[in-house]
């Protein structure tokens, strides 16, 4: 079975990816590929300092994010750029990654843009972890230090809750304690269970 999870940033992903792979799952990460394929020495960190420029790397020649998040929030354009090179390496990677998965296992994807990238139709069933856009702004600013403004950018980047919502096959809301969360993910493995 192909689960797609998906999320706003900030909304509780990896927690629940991290719970659904402790009940058995097998996990693909697009937030983890899409460092993976930009790392140190790779064609993507290539591609990107050929659109970009050298100034989002830092000394070592590796990608400096914060300099790269500074410039793709703030210009459409830029992060279509950004998004056109790392998709498709994304995408392979986890498609090589599917196919070593054993056989009847279920393979969770959580790829932050999903409804973005209108990949909903490919997965089995389609999980949102779902918080009110205050609560992911309430992270964002103690999680990654941002500014309410920087936080504001990142949030309204992505999907609307309203269009993750139309995408769902199954809703995980967030927005209470953890374990209520984790009771969620609970049910939800059961119902996915064949």
């Amino acid at each position: 079975m192909r689960i797609g999870l998906t999320g706003g940033i900030a909304s509780g992903k990896s927690t629940v990816a991290r719970e659904l792979e402790r009940l058995g799952a097998v996990i693909i990460d697009a937030d983890i590929l899409a460092r993976d394929v930009v790392a140190l020495g790779t064609e993507g960190l290539k591609a990107v300092v050929a659109r970009f420029g050298e100034s989002v790397l830092t000394p070592d020649g590796s990608l400096d994010r914060r300099a790269l998040a500074r410039v793709i929030f703030a210009d459409p354009q830029a992060r279509a750029d950004l998004n056109a090179i790392i998709h498709p390496l994304v995408r392979e990677r986890a498609a090589e990654m599917e196919a070593a998965a054993p056989a009847g296992t279920v393979v969770v994807h959580v790829i932050p843009l999903l409804v973005e990238t209108g990949q909903q139709d490919r997965f089995d069933a389609v999980v949102v972890v779902d918080t009110t856009v205050e609560e992911q702004l309430r992270r964002l600013t103690r999680r990654d230090g941002l500014s309410e403004t920087e936080a504001g950018q990142r949030v309204t980047a992505q999907a609307s809750r309203e269009e993750r919502l139309a995408a769902a096959t199954h809703v995980i809301d967030s927005s209470g304690p953890v374990r209520e969360t984790m009771r969620q993910v609970g049910e939800l493995w059961q119902s996915l269970a064949v």
